[in-house]
């Protein structure tokens, strides 16, 4: 267990939602920083409290933000 196999979506929820990265940093008060780094894929962790934000923002489901894609090992 190396490579984390979670994919996040954040970019083609703000797409879906016609939302920018700044509108989205200031709806959950967290930093551009933050959301790019979550946009891209490199978070390592994701608090849930953090996730409920993102989903009552967006309008969506937990689901629709993560993916699990199976990797080689």
């Amino acid at each position: 267990m190396g490579v984390i196999a979670i994919i996040v979506n954040l970019d083609v929820m703000l797409a879906k939602r016609k939302m920018s990265v700044t509108a989205l940093s200031e709806a959950l008060d967290i930093t551009m920083a933050n959301v790019s780094i979550l946009k891209t894929g490199k978070a390592k962790a994701v608090k849930f409290s953090t996730l409920n934000k993102i989903c009552e923002v967006l309008d969506c489901q937990p689901g629709d933000l993560l993916a699990y894609e199976k990797g080689e090992e």
